[in-house]
């Protein structure tokens, strides 16, 4: 359901041939997600759901159960998919359980919380037989705002699959990242081109480097050509470049210097782990679980506020300090190998499924 699509497709090519999935979408004609799936998992996309989107109603929530009575287990992800939990509060009898996930805050850039939906939230959530949240921010929201009883919340890092970013990177991939100039750095951002994730200020910090550098920022959305934009104004045209979306950042990050952000909001950026695991230093924002994140030394490179001159003064340095970056980036890999593995998630999502199936191993 809406909401959480990399960690789910994730979990259903780890569970692989031991589950059989049919996925419904709050937002049918967004599906692109689809294309991370492995070809070996049995999955379908549900043609015609009952709308988990609208105004309240008795007849849509009769509806919502009556579906989700044919599964032994439904998970939920997000606002988009709240009244999946509601219909079982309302219309419980018969149905099986039910695990929420929450991976983003609501309020966007702005972190303010909407008063109807965490009461709706209240009212549904005690339908479920568990919330699973990514970081300690969500989790003290459900506890503060949803007003949801500490048993029944269970934090689960994101994890990512280490072991493959020891594996060499393709060049190829990447073509403008070819020929190397003397004291060239090359930074990496993955981010949808979303107004919240700000990354005209980004370009801005980067503009204003001493350093020579290449910035590519992998990713889509409706801000594309405001970054271009602010490329050109900045004279770096020739510099930032946006190849769109591009999947197994293992294959890739290792090629880069530096990882950035510059977002107005973040929970738990499962990109600033994948660059953790390419051995990369994060420079981003003192947002969400990130300090939680990165490793110690990489702290003093975490921003104390969002303006580019801070940023850029974090880029600099760094850009003329290859040993520092090194020093970084390994205590990083280290760290994200030590807490945020992927294995540990599966089998933390894996042991609470099966739990609330009362059938303990049925997907380990």
């Amino acid at each position: 359901m809406d909401g959480g699509e990399p960690r789910s497709v994730q979990l259903m090519n780890a569970f692989g041939d031991r589950a059989r999935h049919t996925v419904v979408s709050a937002l049918p004609d967004q599906l692109s997600a689809r294309n991370a799936i492995d070809k070996h998992v049995k999955y379908e996309i549900a043609l015609d759901p009952p709308p988990l989107v609208g105004k309240p109603s008795v007849k849509r929530y009769e509806a919502i159960a009556r579906f989700m009575r044919r599964f032994d287990l439904v998970l939920t992800h997000g606002w988009g998919a709240i009244d999946g939990v509601m219909a079982a509060r309302v219309f419980g009898k018969g149905l099986p359980p039910i695990v929420h996930h929450e991976d983003e805050l609501d309020g966007g850039d702005t972190g303010k919380q909407s008063t109807m939906r965490n009461m709706y939230r209240r009212l549904a959530l005690p339908a479920a037989n568990a919330l699973i949240v990514p970081s300690a921010r969500i989790e003290q929201v459900a506890l503060q705002f949803w007003k949801q009883p500490a048993e029944r919340i269970v934090r689960i890092p994101r994890g990512v699959p280490v072991a493959r970013y020891a594996q060499a990177p393709e060049p190829s991939l990447l073509p403008m990242l070819s020929k190397r100039r003397k004291g060239e750095i090359f930074i990496a951002c993955i981010s949808g081109l979303q107004p919240v994730e700000d990354l005209p200020l980004l370009v801005r910090a980067v503009g204003g480097m001493t350093s020579r550098f290449r910035l590519v920022i992998m990713g889509e959305g409706p801000e594309r050509q405001a970054i271009l934009d602010q490329a050109e104004a900045m004279a770096v045209e020739d510099q930032v470049f946006l190849p769109g979306v591009l999947p197994d950042p293992h294959r890739y990050l290792g090629l880069f210097d530096l990882f950035a952000l510059s977002a107005k909001a973040a929970e738990a950026p499962v990109s600033v782990l994948q660059a953790m695991a390419a051995g990369l230093t994060v420079v981003a924002p003192r947002l969400g679980d990130i300090p939680a994140m990165v490793s110690e030394p990489n702290q003093r490179y975490l921003l104390p506020d969002r303006g580019e001159v801070t940023l850029r003064d974090r880029l600099d340095p760094l850009a003329q300090h290859p040993e520092e970056r090194r020093r970084v980036g390994e205590a990083n890999r280290l760290r994200v190998a030590a807490l945020f593995d992927a294995e540990a998630m599966v089998e933390a999502h894996a042991r609470l499924y099966g739990q609330a199936m009362g059938r303990p191993g049925v997907l380990g």
